[in-house]
């Protein structure tokens, strides 16, 4: 994945949680053939005091450089990419002073700079399904919004967000055929009231193509078996998997899931957002 330097060229709040940095760089020709609508990038966040070469491969660098002095990489969904004008947003979940990104970008001022390789992705929603159904928490709504963006204006989704209260919502643009629910923390039991919501969707006629992510044990628990044993969705139907897992660092969760894709298949070796 190309390296490239982006300088903060704005900053707005789209929740009390959700903060869209918007970026400028001088090339973003990278982007010109991204068609996923959960295109990522991994933001690498340089150690202070370390000198990095400017294209930055975290891989390469592993053996060369100690491991306290590798940068620490975070993955985002990139929003809006337009590469004629060198722009794109990134959303960033803000939980105080947890993790590194989210401080990051809890402070993040005009002219501040951001490192990023990519894009990549692997989910864009297909053109001949009969109807959409997309699932996530904070950390999969840009990959939601940019979904939303690309369906057809009669498209028919169903929607099912997971957010810590109602303020918390956010303002989403749907099709004329869509609905949304928003399901609430409120400090209980996320994963439960989220399969809920998910099984009281009505099941519509024809072929659905399901659009899946968020904290690991919330979204694999009770959502993951009900779609694919229960509805028999197939992996071409599907794009699930946990973008992150509460408690762990992006590093620890991608050894997490790659020890559990062992067992449980490849829905997991995807994915890898944080949310801080």
């Amino acid at each position: 994945m190309p390296t490239t330097h982006f300088t903060v060229a704005a900053t707005s709040w789209i929740t009390p949680s959700l903060r869209r940095i918007h970026l400028q760089a001088d090339d973003l020709s990278g982007f010109a053939d991204s068609v996923h609508t959960d295109r990522y990038v991994k933001l690498v966040f340089p150690k202070p005091g370390v000198s990095y070469p400017d294209q930055i491969d975290v891989r390469a660098l592993r053996g060369t450089v100690p491991p306290e002095d590798l940068p620490d990489v975070r993955t985002y969904t990139a929003l809006n990419p337009n590469v004629d004008a060198g722009t794109i947003d990134i959303d960033f979940v803000v939980h105080g002073d947890e993790g590194i990104a989210g401080p990051w970008a809890a402070n993040a001022a005009v002219g501040d700079v951001l490192i990023a390789n990519g894009p990549g992705g692997a989910y864009a929603p297909m053109p001949d399904a009969d109807w959409h159904l997309l699932v996530g928490d904070e950390s999969a709504l840009p990959a939601v919004t940019a979904a939303l963006d690309s369906l057809e204006r009669d498209a028919v989704v169903r929607v099912v967000v997971l957010v810590d209260s109602a303020e918390h919502e956010p303002i989403l643009t749907l099709p004329s055929g869509g609905a949304i629910t928003f399901v609430h923390r409120n400090g209980g039991a996320a994963s439960v009231r989220l399969e809920e919501a998910v099984r009281a969707v009505d099941w519509l006629d024809g072929r659905v193509h399901a659009f899946v992510h968020g904290e690991a044990e919330e979204i694999m628990h009770g959502v993951r078996p009900y779609l694919r044993t229960e509805r028999g969705l197939g992996r071409d139907q599907l794009s699930i998997s946990g973008y992150w897992r509460r408690g762990r660092t992006e590093d620890g969760f991608r050894e997490w899931k790659s020890e559990l894709a062992l067992t449980e298949g490849d829905d997991l070796r995807r994915g890898g957002r944080r949310p801080s």
